[in-house]
């Protein structure tokens, strides 16, 4: 199977999944309402497809995966949701739609996000094709990344205009986009019923990848097409932020996403089938959008 085909038929199979949450009739609808509306907003889904795949190549069946890495994909839909409020970036777009707050106020996107989060580890719980101890591993294991030593931890120090320095720009992207990709590994590696060995060298993968993730989409802020962006151009410029761009210029960036990448891939070294993984982190570090 091609690259591009793996990773449509692991992508096909969260949307599905994703499509079949919240659809009962509520009382409350008008909050599920919201919850899909960002839910199903698109995107590349990044993140459950890199736990499908590691739980695939490391022999498990990723198909048994899928509670777990769409749980990781309501906590990325519930902090963009939170992300784009007026009291955090006040952002109008995104993923070239409008976003949740624009549509249904800010009030129901609160608790759009509000609502999100717990779902997220309902559907770890009711994971039926995961042993006890593999739902109580993937709980820790998220619920770190996405805590107050995690994601919500990297969006204080965004928020907090503190950073000057590149120490200081990698320790707020590690949390802030780094954790959620580093875990997206780690799940993987937990639906595969791995040892711990093998989820560090798909943490430091996932690590890796992510500060590339980031360096990238600040190089795409300056010089990326804001329709393919789906956002616009220029929108961490106008808020003041530092960026890697302003740190390191754009040939700065490029080394760096380089670097990055390959030392992604090193720590593939060993493991059958891992072609689908090496060329993930190659197009990750060359995306356009």
């Amino acid at each position: 199977m091609d690259y591009q085909t793996q990773y449509d038929t692991y992508r096909t199979a969260v949307e599905d999944y994703l499509n079949g949450l919240f659809c009962a009739e509520r009382p409350y609808g008008k909050l599920q309402e919201a919850m899909r509306y960002s839910l199903l907003a698109g995107g590349k889904r990044v993140r459950p497809v890199l736990t499908l795949a590691f739980c695939d190549m490391l022999g498990g069946d990723w198909r048994n995966a899928l509670p777990v890495a769409c749980a990781l994909e309501l906590i990325h839909t519930y902090s963009l949701i939170h992300d784009d409020l007026p009291c955090m970036d006040d952002d109008d777009l995104r993923r070239g739609k409008p976003t949740c707050h624009k549509v249904y106020g800010e009030t129901l996107a609160v608790l759009a996000g509000d609502a999100l989060q717990p779902e997220a580890f309902a559907l770890i719980a009711n994971a039926a094709a995961l042993s006890a101890q593999q739902r109580v591993d993937a709980v820790a294991a998220l619920s770190s990344a996405c805590g107050g030593d995690g994601m919500v931890a990297g969006q204080v120090l965004d928020l907090s205009d503190s950073c000057k320095s590149e120490r200081e720009a990698n320790l707020l992207h590690r949390l802030k986009t780094g954790k959620l990709l580093s875990v997206a590994a780690e799940l993987g590696c937990i639906a595969a019923d791995c040892d711990k060995s093998v989820c560090e060298k798909a943490i430091a993968y996932g690590e890796h990848i992510g500060l590339a993730f980031q360096v990238r989409d600040d190089m795409l802020d300056v010089i990326g097409n804001a329709d393919e962006f789906g956002k616009p151009i220029g929108s961490d410029r106008e808020e003041g932020k530092v960026t890697y761009v302003d740190l390191l210029g754009l040939d700065g960036c490029r080394e760096l996403v380089e670097r990055e990448t390959k030392q992604a891939v090193a720590m593939l070294d060993g493991w059958s089938g891992n072609e689908f993984l090496c060329t993930f982190a190659q197009q990750l570090a060359e995306r356009r959008k």
